[in-house]
């Protein structure tokens, strides 16, 4: 599985925070290793430089073997939340993903 992850310009990213990130997005994931081809980490600053709660957005697309891409998106006032929040997400997306398509 490949992990790519991608800032915005109001992001100060660098190498070794992405490379933190891509390990956090692996260690949460690795059960689903398997079933995935690729996920993609989209970090953005939403507000730039003005002020503002829950401004800071992450967005993470997983794409599982042979289906349709699934992704999710959370919202919060750092960055390090909306990472934690968006990989919960995707951990309880992608079981029912795989869940519903190992009945089928």
């Amino acid at each position: 599985m490949q992990v790519l992850v991608n800032s915005d310009n109001h992001i100060g990213a660098s190498q070794d925070f992405m490379s933190s990130i891509s390990k956090r997005v692996t260690d949460k994931i690795k059960r689903f290793d398997d079933h995935l081809t690729r996920v993609e980490v989209h970090l953005r600053d939403e507000n730039a430089h003005k002020a503002g709660s829950h401004d800071k957005r992450c967005l993470i697309e997983a794409r599982p073997k042979g289906r349709e891409p699934v992704s999710v998106s959370h919202h919060a006032d750092h960055l390090e939340k909306a990472i934690d929040g968006a990989l919960d997400k995707l951990g309880t997306v992608l079981e029912r993903d795989i869940s519903k398509h190992r009945i089928s």
